[in-house]
């Protein structure tokens, strides 16, 4: 079960190695590398949290909003970046209790709808997982389009 602390391990600073698929929605299209400097903290007393991912390589900055309901026990992840400058729609979900966050909500790219799905996993107090999945038949099968790899920074 959620609770208002699960991103918890996630405050501080991180470098993050991205690994992202060239077309986000074709399997056979290539990966790109690059690294990154992330920085969380805490709103809300642990029920809200911000981070700003700094991507220099790639001309961006991005950041993720991300709030707890109480009520439902759901966590709202909301992304946006600095080239887009508005929030995109969000993903919800919650942690299963082994470590294991999935969030999942509607979009479009490139004019498709697409359904997303965040993972977070591999949670230590200096590494973690995220990756991002997108299904264009409704969830049926779904497509890993960009991985991150967080190390805590000393």
């Amino acid at each position: 079960m959620s609770t208002a602390h699960d991103f918890d391990f996630f405050f501080g600073d991180w470098d993050v190695a991205h690994r992202r698929r060239t077309d986000f929605l074709d399997a056979d299209s290539g990966w790109e590398e690059f690294g990154a400097a992330n920085r969380c903290w805490s709103l809300f007393d642990g029920a809200a949290n911000i981070d700003e991912m700094n991507c220099p390589t790639e001309g961006f900055k991005g950041l993720t909003l991300r709030l707890f309901d109480h009520a439902a026990g759901t966590w709202s992840l909301n992304w946006s970046s600095s080239r887009a400058g508005v929030l995109f729609p969000p993903v919800i979900g919650r942690f299963d209790g082994n470590g294991r966050g999935v969030f999942e909500g509607d979009d479009t790219h490139d004019g498709k709808h697409v359904r997303a799905r965040f993972v977070w996993s591999g949670i230590s107090e200096t590494t973690a997982h995220w990756e991002q999945f997108f299904s264009v038949d409704g969830g049926d099968t779904w497509l890993s389009n960009w991985t991150m790899a967080f190390t805590r920074r000393p």
